[in-house]
């Protein structure tokens, strides 16, 4: 069972513009994680526009074009780290909005997910 996984996401409209040009520190941040051991795993998301909603109605499955929520906000990437707490996992989500100059969320995966 993994524990002390947090996952971290990347929040913006229009991710590709905001960030433009961060590359090279979102890649550095990334660096860092992997060298320090805190690395699960990460992404980017293509944008909402792109985004395909799955769900039951009426006993039947419909797909739906566009975002599940509409909103200014959207989760533009994330990261899943491994962090022994809090506290240390805010710490890298602070260096994280740095390298991406973007609000980064923090939330721990629930309990008694993989064994």
């Amino acid at each position: 069972r993994l524990q002390g996984d947090w996952s971290s996401d990347v929040c913006s409209s229009d991710l590709a513009s905001a960030v433009a040009g961060r590359a090279d520190d979102v890649a550095a941040f990334n660096g860092e994680l992997q060298g320090a051991g805190a690395w699960v795993f990460a992404g980017g998301l293509q944008p909402p526009d792109e985004a395909t909603v799955v769900r039951l109605q009426d006993g039947k499955v419909l797909a739906t074009d566009g975002p599940f929520a509409e909103g200014k906000e959207h989760i533009g990437g994330f990261w899943v780290i491994s962090a022994a707490d809090l506290d240390t996992a805010l710490g890298w989500a602070a260096k994280a909005n740095q390298a991406c100059a973007q609000p980064v969320e923090v939330r721990p995966f629930q309990e008694g997910g993989q064994d």
